[in-house]
């Protein structure tokens, strides 16, 4: 019985000064992607994500495609390895890395893509300040609780259930402000976030129709694979389908922890998190029971491709 992969592509956060340099001494691939970024964002977004600095590197219009171009520079050397997923999922920002995996979109459209999103997130931050703060210790029925108890004050909403404690809420400052003086009188942990925006939240609303109108002009092909989608947490194969739940992405909650479940559910025996750093997989090992025998990788850079290229062997 073949082994069943899912490729998970993180988003936002998961930035450092150096992501993605080395594979582009190997692999040709990743280095035309890293061209393709530069040329779409007219900018050398590839020095940042080599060089910095990382003031400049975390600016959402430079992040965006930043992280998509260092997930797809690992998803381009995965299929030089002759890798590939039977499903995929990406964490917000990931998603499009997803949907290029899944064979939706070609890495050339994903940046487009990203770099048109930063744009309009960057726009509606401006003109919608918020913040966003992580939630630790708390399950999803109490913090939905707590947010219905704010929503009166103001814009706040879930933008993130990445495990079954873990849990980020957006907002505006004030009402988010109230909100986690709630949390922490239950005993739970509130943790600010370093983020420019309030993400998935409805500050991001008048993104939504612009980011569709956009999305005209881009080809979307039926997934070749399963992708599990953010705001669902299911999967879709209409392209037309796909593209109004990417649109409404920006507003809706992330449900990370259902698709590691359905993942789970469908006997994914190997998860690997296909891009800078290691942020999903601290959430796998929060959401994976201890005695699952479903094995956890990263790949990032020549070191760790080469450790989980050898042990499919």
């Amino acid at each position: 019985m073949p082994v069943k992969i899912a490729f998970l592509f993180p988003g936002q956060g998961s930035q450092y000064v150096g992501m993605g340099r080395e594979l582009v001494d190997r692999f040709p691939e990743a280095g035309d992607i890293f061209k393709q970024v530069d040329d779409i964002c007219g900018r050398p977004i590839s020095r940042l994500c080599y060089e910095g600095p990382m003031e400049e590197l975390t600016l959402t219009v430079n992040l965006q495609p930043a992280v998509s171009a260092v997930n797809l520079a690992c998803l381009a050397a995965l299929s030089k390895a002759g890798v590939s997923a039977s499903v995929s999922a990406g964490h917000s920002l990931g998603e499009y890395s997803a949907l290029t995996s899944a064979g939706v979109i070609t890495p050339y459209d994903a940046l487009r893509l990203v770099k048109k999103r930063g744009e309009l997130m960057h726009r509606e931050a401006m003109a919608n300040p918020g913040a966003m703060a992580a939630v630790v210790g708390m399950e999803i029925e109490k913090v939905m609780e707590i947010v219905t108890r704010s929503v009166d004050k103001g814009v706040i909403a879930i933008a993130n259930h990445n495990s079954a404690q873990q849990i980020v809420i957006s907002g505006e400052k004030e009402v988010l402000s109230y909100a986690v003086d709630l949390v922490k009188k239950e005993g739970a942990k509130a943790i600010p976030l370093q983020v420019s925006g309030a993400w998935h939240c409805s500050l991001m609303k008048n993104a939504v129709g612009d980011f569709r109108q956009f999305m005209q002009e881009i080809s979307f092909k039926r997934p070749k694979t399963t992708i599990l989608l953010n705001a669902t947490a299911g999967s879709e194969d209409d392209p037309e389908k796909i593209k109004d739940i990417m649109a409404r992405q920006l507003i809706s909650p992330v449900k990370w922890y259902d698709i590691i479940l359905e993942m789970m559910r469908d006997g994914v025996d190997i998860f690997v998190e296909v891009g800078p750093k290691k942020v999903l997989t601290g959430l796998l090992n929060k959401i994976i029971p201890k005695e699952s025998d479903s094995k956890i990788y990263n790949v990032e850079d020549l070191k760790s491709l080469d450790t989980f290229i050898e042990a499919l062997r």
